[in-house]
Formats: structure tokens, C-alpha cells, sequence
């Protein structure tokens, strides 16, 4: 049996990860990019980047094909188009990123470090309201919790 830190592991051998300032770069450069934020609708919610949209993980796969409750236009026609894919930690997003690549997404991405490495690059986010975020407010967050 597996963890899920090896799945992540091993799924990151296959995709393409992208650190905070490439994702700086590529936000500057790139009008086409797909920001696509897999975390819950309520972690959306408080914050993330802004142009991102929130697809949550365990609807990525409908979300991504044509003809389901959840289809997603934007994503679905996006198979060409540079994709990253953000959540807390940078796990979640690597899986999507890898699950988006098998069903063929030439340009999949995951942000390694997820919006916590984000914060400590000191980039900006918005709330729902598109709000600025205070990034200390930002850091207490996406600490993990112990449960």
C-alpha cells in the first residue's frame, strides 16, 4: 500500500512543476494561461490567485470533458492551452496536474509549493470579493492544522 506522499511523489516524475516566481513570470507573459484552483469552494472562497478559477478536485476530471454536470467550457477546451494548477500545498495540484495530462492536457503544470509558497513569495491574493488578502492573515490560513 501507498501513502499519499509517494502517490505525489510519483505522479511529479510525469508533470511539470512550477515554482512561485516561474508562475510570477508566466501571469506576466501569458494572456492564454489557465489558472485552475483545485481546493474546496470554501478555501477558494478566503483566498487565491487572482484570474483563477475554482474547480475542486474531486469534479477535475467531468469538469474537464464536454457533456457532464460539471463540465467546465473554459477548461475543457484548454488541452492546448498552458494550464497550472494551484492548491495549499502544491499535492493536491500535482495530482490534478498528472490527472489532466492522461487525459491530454499538453500543458499541465502543477505550483509546487501551492498557495503557501505563493504567500512566501510574497504575491498577491484575492477573497470572493476580490479583495487584497493580508498576507500575515494569508500565512495563519494555510498553515496546517493539526488535528
Amino acid at each position: 500500500m501507498k501513502t499519499f506522499d509517494q502517490l505525489v511523489e510519483e505522479a511529479a516524475e510525469h508533470i511539470n512543476e512550477l515554482m512561485p516566481w516561474d508562475l510570477e513570470q508566466k501571469i506576466d507573459s501569458n494572456d492564454t494561461l489557465l489558472l485552475i484552483d483545485v481546493r474546496e469552494a470554501e478555501e477558494f472562497n478566503a483566498m487565491h490567485i487572482a484570474n483563477a478559477i475554482n474547480i475542486p478536485r474531486g469534479i477535475l476530471e467531468a469538469a474537464s470533458e464536454t457533456g457532464y454536470d460539471e463540465t467546465n467550457a473554459e477548461l475543457s477546451t484548454a488541452r492546448d492551452k498552458h494550464v497550472v494548477l494551484i492548491c495549499r500545498s502544491g499535492k493536491r495540484s500535482c495530482m490534478a496536474a498528472y490527472t489532466l495530462k492522461q487525459l491530454g492536457f499538453k500543458h499541465a503544470a502543477s505550483l509546487k509549493t501551492g498557495l503557501r509558497g505563493w504567500n512566501d513569495y510574497d504575491q498577491p491574493m484575492i477573497d470572493q470579493h476580490n479583495q487584497p488578502v493580508d498576507g500575515d492573515h494569508a500565512e495563519e490560513y494555510l498553515r496546517p492544522q493539526v488535528r
